[in-house]
């Protein structure tokens, strides 16, 4: 199992700072997301302070930008890193497509199909001189002049994995796409119900397996110190699964559950603006769904007695305050990536 990390710190230097102590460390990889930032530029600073972890963006938006601005910045990050990009992207919902970036917006999973379809088209013509002629039904791409051709890289193949949760986009991850990456909203019986079956059915349309997809995540890891550590961030995630139970876009999962009634609730309250009460409405039954619970010395083995059954990755962090909490996480990773 590889393990990933990230950053906490949105600057020069505790990007690069973050960057190179996780490689330092062991981690496999190292990785960035689209909330209050651009996703890609974090990773150019790791790249530069870094020499083997792989660089991932988890996860960059699609739908706000064209294929051929993913197409090229990602064909920058793979060639200043020789090599080392993973590309994750998502579709985010409506709302913020719309409203916050002002892009068009159409049935996301048909979209992404396309999306990715199109930004292969365009690697491969930089690579390998093939004519830029894409016509789909959202993106048409037909000028490619010499003076905007970045031309060949010596690590043209670019790993592509896509955010998953609904049945329609696995099946899209499954057909076109090198892997996944699950959302933290998610229990093993989702993933055993809904997410694996349609992997399988959309890696058969292209005669592959669910073998050949990487698998990154799929719920959500509450560890500490000591029990008191440990009801403190069992609190504090019941929140963040209450803000995601209450999205319309992920009441499948509570419905797989269910947990209609909870999920119809929270809806309401996030309606009324009750965010700081909200958190109460998840049980720790759901918690014990959403999340791997236990203290740093036992969270290693049931990440892996959860996780190990399908995820390749998942994302472990821990906050180092001494050489002993330096011990411990490395402790962690170690009995994380043994086989």
């Amino acid at each position: 199992m590889k393990v990933q990390a990230s950053y906490s710190e949105y600057s020069v230097q505790g990007i690069s700072e973050a960057a190179r102590k996780a490689e330092e460390r062991g981690y496999d990889i190292f990785s960035s997301s689209e909330t209050g930032h651009n996703p890609y530029l974090p990773l150019v600073l790791a790249a530069e302070h870094t020499e083997q972890v792989q660089l991932q963006t988890s996860i960059a938006l699609s739908f706000a930008r064209s294929p051929m601005d993913t197409a090229y910045i990602a064909w920058d990050l793979q060639n200043l890193s020789k090599g080392r990009l993973s590309l994750g992207l998502g579709s985010q919902v409506r709302g913020h497509i719309v409203r916050r970036f002002s892009m068009p917006w159409s049935a996301p999973a048909p979209r992404m199909r396309e999306y990715i379809v199109a930004l292969k088209h365009i690697w491969d013509s930089w690579q390998n001189g093939t004519k830029l002629d894409f016509a789909g039904d959202h993106y048409s791409f037909n000028l490619m002049s010499p003076f905007f051709n970045p031309g060949p890289i010596d690590n043209p193949d670019i790993q592509v994995s896509i955010a998953g949760v609904n049945p329609n986009m696995l099946r899209v991850a499954g057909e076109v796409c090198d892997g996944v990456i699950l959302h933290s909203f998610n229990t093993p019986r989702y993933t055993r119900e809904v997410v694996l079956p349609n992997l399988q059915l959309g890696a058969e349309r292209t005669g592959r397996s669910i073998e050949d997809i990487q698998i990154s995540g799929g719920g959500f890891i509450v560890t500490g110190a000591n029990e008191e550590e440990l009801e403190k961030n069992k609190q504090e995630t019941k929140s963040r699964i209450s803000f995601y139970a209450s999205t319309r876009s992920y009441a499948d999962v509570m419905k797989t559950h269910g947990w209609d009634d909870t999920h119809e609730k929270l809806y309401r309250m996030s309606i009324d603006g009750q965010w700081n009460e909200m958190g109460a409405q998840i049980t720790e039954e759901m918690l014990e769904n959403f999340a791997v619970v236990g203290t740093y010395d036992e969270i290693a083995p049931k990440i892996k007695s959860t996780y190990g059954r399908y995820a390749t990755s998942v994302a472990f962090s821990m906050p180092i305050k001494g050489e002993d909490d330096e011990e411990v996480l490395l402790n962690i990773l170690k009995k994380l990536k043994e086989s």
